[in-house]
């Protein structure tokens, strides 16, 4: 029996391990989908309810799994869809290969209907790899050396196929002129730096007397090496956000999350450090890292493209993170003062009180912050979270403690809005035996994230596992941004802009047979969370908590708060639970005690 290049296509998927491509479909995928019906479905299509939540499925099963995604789209408008989850990809270092349908070559320079240049669409977000399959004889090439660069460059990629050619009947390249044949696997180098330059990054380490480490996503699955690396140099740890489930949160030098989103003990460690070690992180924000004249430092990151930046590093090291720190290790003198040691475990004790305090603050009706710190109470050890962006990520990353084995992530660089409920789905096709929890704003619900409810009602019977729980704060209020007009632009809440209209998103996940928990309680929040963990199928919580809350950074100055309280006091006066005289005590209630005057 002859075979189509879309046969060919799907079975070298297969070859490779793809278990799911996540799409939707259209004619100029035509091809492909005849081919999946005569493939029984292998890989199997997961169709979203939108081309932009199928790359954000590919993204969050490519966090969660440390494999390449898969998406689909036909060409135009589907293909137009994908971009935003495949730019999700390009800021995070994901691999994902997107593969879209064209209109048929014959059609192509015509101003065909759904005819869009799609290499020049994809150029910027699949740099890395975008190429158009035009014979045959290209297969399995492209397909190959997509999955390879995107695994390899920790990137997306894309392949375009003309409807026409996925139907054509498939001819395999030869031994001849201009063909190139292509081959499965890849096995991925663990590079070191040179011995002098880990000796040097060593005795720099050595000389400094209060070391702080950053460590990002890139030191994933080095718990055992970073651990002894603090030990040795009696470090604290900060972490960059992508990072936040990299490190323990229960380990006692481990100060938590860094940044506008960051903890009181980050911000400490980073004030007080002589040194600086930053592993496999990027992260961006160079007013959270030490004065530029306050430390020397040292950088590990495994691609000299992205090292030396942020700050400026004495010892930049290219490589892997965890080979690079077996070797630099035995170079290392452990440090007899634990001084430094004793003042970062101090202000990571203090800021988990600190934390548990704010938390527990009473709001109207629920302080969102609540939310997250009773989930942390209760977090299943072998839970996926996945937050969207908003005041959501905030709570996220401050109040929400991984103790090991627990994975997490969000929109790190892109921080785009919606893929808290995708990021959820794509983590449940990476590990249907594992529960998979998203926090997500009401923002974002009404933007996507309703929509793929209905995606999880429909695939949840297949994973051995049913529990993927959405826990929604809803404010009916665009809040993150609301806030941010407060704090830095002085301006009052623009209501045609940031209020919500109103819906129960608990009773819309009933309607379509998963379980919905309305709370509108404090004291209800920690009973719902341990219904929808019990639950026996996916589960939506609908908490209606205070958009008077305040996201403002823990670290944040007196005079910063009044800044905040002045803003709304000079316009927005109607908000809920502010009135004149106890404004700047309103916002002031969520941050911690105030030291030195600050």
């Amino acid at each position: 029996m002859t075979q189509t290049v879309a046969d060919v296509l799907l079975a070298r998927l297969r070859e490779w391990g793809v278990r799911q491509v996540f799409g939707f479909p259209g004619d100029g995928i035509n091809g492909l989908l005849a081919a999946w019906g005569r493939s029984d479905d292998r890989p199997q299509f997961v169709q979203a309810r939108h081309e932009e939540m199928a790359a954000f499925e590919a993204v969050g099963f490519a966090k969660f799994s440390g494999t390449v995604g898969v998406c689909t789209a036909t060409s135009g408008p589907g293909a137009i869809h994908l971009l935003n989850g495949l730019y999700d990809a390009k800021l995070d270092h994901v691999p994902v290969v997107a593969i879209v349908g064209q209109t048929a070559r014959s059609a192509m320079g015509g101003s065909y209907q759904q005819e869009v240049d799609l290499i020049s669409l994809f150029k910027d977000v699949c740099s890395d790899y975008v190429q158009m399959c035009t014979v045959p004889e290209q297969l399995p090439n492209l397909i190959d050396r997509a999955i390879r660069i995107a695994v390899s460059a920790q990137a997306p990629t894309c392949l375009i196929f003309p409807s026409d050619v996925l139907e054509l009947e498939y001819s395999a390249p030869g031994h001849a002129f201009k063909m190139v044949p292509s081959s499965l696997g890849l096995s991925a180098a663990a590079t070191c730096p040179a011995d002098a330059a880990v000796r040097q990054a060593a005795d720099l380490l050595n000389a400094g007397s209060r070391v702080a480490m950053l460590v990002g996503q890139g030191a994933r699955g080095c718990v055992a090496e970073l651990t002894e690396v603090a030990d040795l140099l009696g470090a604290g740890a900060a972490k960059a956000l992508l990072g936040k489930d990299v490190l323990p949160d229960t380990l006692p030098w481990v100060t938590g999350s860094i940044g506008l989103l960051g903890t009181t003990a980050s911000d400490a460690l980073m004030k007080g450090c002589d040194t600086l070690l930053t592993v496999g992180s990027n992260f961006p924000y160079t007013q959270f890292y030490p004065a530029l004249d306050q430390a020397k430092a040292v950088q590990i990151d495994r691609s000299g493209a992205w090292i030396g930046m942020r700050y400026p590093y004495d010892v930049n090291l290219v490589g892997d993170a965890r080979t690079t720190l077996q070797a630099l290790i035995p170079l290392l003198h452990r440090k007899s003062d634990r001084s430094w040691r004793e003042d970062v475990e101090s202000e990571v004790a203090d800021w988990w009180r600190t934390a548990e305090r704010r938390a527990m603050t009473d709001a109207d009706p629920v302080n969102p912050m609540r939310i997250v710190h009773e989930l942390s109470e209760r977090l299943p050890a072998n839970a996926i979270v996945a937050s969207d962006s908003g005041s959501s990520a905030n709570w996220y990353a401050r109040h929400l403690k991984f103790s090991g084995g627990q994975r997490g992530s969000l929109s790190g660089n892109l921080a785009t809005m919606g893929p808290g409920v995708p990021y959820a789905i794509g983590a449940k096709w990476a590990h249907p035996d594992r529960p998979s929890i998203a926090i997500v704003g009401d923002g974002a619900m009404q933007m996507n994230g309703m929509a793929e409810l209905i995606t999880a009602s429909r695939y949840w019977p297949q994973w051995a596992d049913p529990r993927l729980v959405v826990a929604v704060l809803h404010n009916d209020d665009l809040n993150q941004v609301t806030w941010e007009m407060r704090a830095m632009g002085g301006a009052p809440k623009f209501a045609a802009s940031q209020s919500l209209p109103d819906v129960d998103y608990a009773a819309f996940a009933r309607s379509i047979g998963l379980q919905g928990v309305n709370v509108e309680k404090p004291e209800d929040v920690g009973p719902a969370w341990d219904a929808a963990l019990a639950a026996d199928r996916p589960a939506v919580l609908d908490v209606r908590c205070d958009p008077d809350v305040p996201p403002i950074p823990p670290h944040a100055t007196a005079a910063q708060v009044k800044d905040v309280a002045s803003a709304v006091l000079h316009g927005d006066e109607d908000a809920a639970g502010f009135v004149r005289q106890g404004i700047k005590q309103k916002v002031q209630q969520y941050l911690p005690g105030t030291k030195g005057g600050e």
